[in-house]
């Protein structure tokens, strides 16, 4: 398909309430809407890229600078066949996986309604409904984490996710345990732990967790091994994980027992896939994790995570979790059994809601091919 235009729009959107994790406290998350134009049609995506180089060294200005200098002009005006074509021929911009992956999003959408086919069918998922969970970033006590987990569990969420710090860790969870002796918890750390202060951590093996989510910072695979052979409780990866290869280095040397797979983080749902393929050959357990995307995103991710090798439930909310007004006319809900249903429409299964868009836009601009 020959790509006739690009056009992107940089969004600030406001959160319901304030989301703090270890490197920051946001209420209002950035990212590029991406539309690709070929053929009658319109393929979305979404970066996922924020405001900040907290969580990764990319952000919302150096994506657009990626995309609008570089990965642009490698594709505007070609013909490109297929998702592959776009990675191969974008190769040659190294990292940046941000970026790349707000445009391979689009083309996955754009050749799935050019092939009548769902996203889920194009990955060759497998479920229709993929268990979640909520992610609760950190209050100001833990009492108030108690009154926020409450009210998630009330509405349905079978698993929950806890931010830990410094300082805010095995007070956090050891309350919440008291509390709460029975659910699913699980903690993330967003590499806040060096090696040595990671040493207090020992003490959440007495909490019964499903896991606890990149302690280290993304670099220190040597020392998440060491520290992996010190709990009982598994080690899961996320920030560390880039690529196939990277997944296979850390479970042969036992740095994790579980990996995390964002997709708009590894460079798109290509690297994701192979990542998961990766994963369940060497018969170590995935989860689908969330970067606080709009219903663009969200879709992207729920087909991803109906693949086999998802064995733990995703953090991808319902719509409400995160925004009071979505850029998608669709809107997504969790089912009474803590699950959410896949789009089964062409592409991605989502439109955008221009009027939404447009509240939200602080700047678009358009290319097109000559």
């Amino acid at each position: 398909m020959k790509l006739d235009k690009i056009k992107i729009n940089h969004l600030s959107m406001p959160l319901v309430s304030p989301f703090e994790t270890s490197f920051g406290s946001i209420i209002e998350r950035e990212c590029l809407i991406i539309r690709i134009y070929s053929e009658g049609l319109v393929g979305i995506g979404e970066c996922v890229a924020d405001r900040d180089p907290g969580y990764a060294y990319e952000t919302t200005g150096t994506a657009l600078h990626i995309i609008k200098d570089f990965l642009i002009p490698m594709v505007l005006g070609k013909d490109i066949g297929s998702v592959a074509d776009f990675c191969e021929q974008t190769e040659g911009v190294r990292g940046h996986r941000m970026a790349k992956a707000g445009i391979e999003m689009a083309l996955w959408d754009l050749f799935g309604k050019a092939r009548g086919s769902s996203l889920r069918s194009l990955l060759n998922g497998k479920e229709q409904r993929v268990a979640v969970g909520v992610s609760v970033g950190i209050q100001d006590s833990p009492e108030k984490l108690v009154r926020v987990i409450d009210k998630y569990l009330e509405k349905g969420y079978g698993r929950i996710k806890i931010k830990i710090k410094p300082g805010r860790d095995i007070g956090d969870v050891s309350y919440v345990r008291t509390i709460f002796p029975k659910i699913n918890l699980q903690v993330d750390a967003n590499s806040a732990y060096t090696y040595e202060t990671a040493q207090e951590m020992l003490m959440l093996d007495e909490y019964d967790l499903l896991m606890i989510e990149q302690p280290l910072f993304e670099d220190d695979m040597w020392e998440h091994q060491k520290l992996q052979k010190q709990l009982r409780t598994p080690i899961c990866l996320d920030e560390s994980i880039l690529s196939a290869v990277h997944a296979k280095s850390a479970i042969e040397m036992g740095a994790c027992r579980i990996i995390n797979i964002k997709a708009g983080r590894v460079g798109g749902l290509s690297e994701a896939i192979a990542i998961h393929d990766v994963c369940m050959k060497m018969e170590t357990p995935n989860w689908c994790g969330g970067m606080l995307e709009t219903g663009i995103g969200r879709a992207a991710n729920l087909a991803l995570a109906s693949l086999p090798n998802f064995k733990f439930p995703a953090d991808i909310s319902a719509t409400e979790r995160y925004y009071k007004q979505d850029i998608t006319n669709e809107k997504f809900v969790l089912n009474p059994d803590s699950t959410i249903n896949v789009p089964e429409g062409d592409g991605l299964g989502v439109s955008i809601n221009e009027k939404v868009l447009k509240v939200f836009s602080l700047s678009e601009a358009v290319y097109e091919r000559n």
